[in-house]
């Protein structure tokens, strides 16, 4: 993970828009249309070219392939891995159930109505060995037309796919949890032995509060998130810390997340995950203020914040001096070696989510580059 020297460096959450005909193609394989896999294959490695070049020319510096190849953040295991084959699952949001005509509103996005969540029925295991490889060659490539300070790739935890495949199979969650982890470990190996940092996405230790474990008190939900930890952890056993880092999601929706649990009361438990850097929701208006909780939570030694400095579904183009701001609040807490620049979460999620306008999530970036360069000045010079 590499480390600020003499400034602030920029990130982001992983999911970037898709191109139009790539968002038509992918949906056409999400609802069984036979589509070329060749043709899919070189439309996806034009696009991380075509992402990877967005992203340096707005000055991020840690830059990924966007998720490109994937249907979305978590749901595209089920393409990768054996043992889903069930019926689909629904969710109940909890936040989202008080407001019924936004709940339409939400669950209608063009994207998540097309999401297949097939239960696990079947013994879990990796289906398709060379997904990752691929992805990893593709950003590989991409990354040699630019100038960058690394990359990174990102994969979904054994908790949130525990969240969004129901079990049907095995015994207890802590055995299904083990499975997953256990077949993840194939593409989070192959990301790291490729020579990226991998995001691990863990949505499911905080938004899984309020969906996955709504019916639970918070006790008991430290418990389970606890078991997700250890799962993920076990997975992770062969990748150094340095080379991690984990998103920390209350989920990328536009609703009240009045329901949203407290960051003071997980945060030291998302501190016995293995990776280095945690990146966090830090823009919006439910959790903006918690850069406060690490003024009396010591961040661990080796640990880096990465905090969310750009709402991911507001078209708002942050001003560079806001951004700077946030910035400075975490490193005035923390260090200023510690932090690195990040957005709340992804842009693209789902494949044709189009909450902020593919064109605005790019001025958004460069306006965050911006805003490092003014918190930059402030820090070292």
């Amino acid at each position: 993970m590499p480390r600020s020297t003499d400034r602030f460096l920029t990130t982001h959450t992983g999911s970037l828009p898709r191109p139009d005909d790539l968002i038509r193609m992918m949906y056409a394989k999400e609802e069984g249309v036979p589509v070329d896999p060749v043709a899919l294959g070189a439309r996806i490695r034009e696009a991380v070219v075509e992402v990877v070049r967005k992203q340096a020319d707005a000055g991020v510096d840690l830059i990924n392939d966007g998720e490109m190849s994937k249907p979305s953040y978590a749901t595209y295991v089920k393409d990768r891995l054996a043992g889903f084959g069930g019926t689909g699952n629904t969710f109940v949001y909890q936040d989202i159930a008080e407001f019924p005509r936004l709940q339409q509103r939400v669950f209608g996005d063009p994207g998540r109505s097309r999401r297949k969540t097939p239960a696990c029925n079947a013994p879990i295991g990796v289906r398709d060995p060379k997904a990752a490889e691929t992805d990893a060659d593709n950003l590989k490539a991409a990354l040699r037309t630019v100038t960058s300070e690394g990359g990174f790739m990102s994969a979904a935890s054994p908790g949130v796919v525990s969240l969004f495949f129901r079990n049907d199979y095995y015994p207890s969650q802590e055995k299904y949890l083990e499975a997953i982890a256990e077949a993840m470990r194939h593409e989070y190996e192959t990301v790291a032995k490729a020579g990226f940092v991998l995001q691990i996405d863990c949505p499911d230790l905080a938004m899984g509060r309020h969906i996955q474990y709504a019916d639970l008190s918070t006790t008991e939900f430290r418990k389970r998130a606890a078991l997700h930890i250890k799962a993920l952890n076990h997975a992770l056993r062969n990748i150094p810390a340095e080379q991690l880092r984990v998103h920390l999601c209350w989920g990328n929706y536009e609703g009240p997340h009045h329901c949203d649990v407290a960051l003071a009361e997980i945060v030291d438990l998302v501190f016995t995950a293995k990776p280095s850097a945690i990146s966090l929701e830090a823009a919006n208006p439910r959790h903006a203020h918690e850069w406060k909780v690490f003024e009396t939570v010591k961040l661990p030694d080796g640990k880096v914040l990465i905090p969310g400095v750009i709402e991911s579904k507001s078209n708002f183009i942050e001003h560079p001096e806001v951004i700077a701001q946030r910035i400075a609040r975490y490193a005035n807490v923390v260090g200023r070696e510690n932090v690195i620049a990040g957005s709340d979460c992804g842009f693209g999620t789902w494949v044709g989510q189009a909450a902020v306008d593919p064109d605005v999530v790019f001025a958004k970036l460069k306006a965050m580059a911006e805003g490092a360069r003014l918190a930059s000045k402030q820090f070292w010079h």
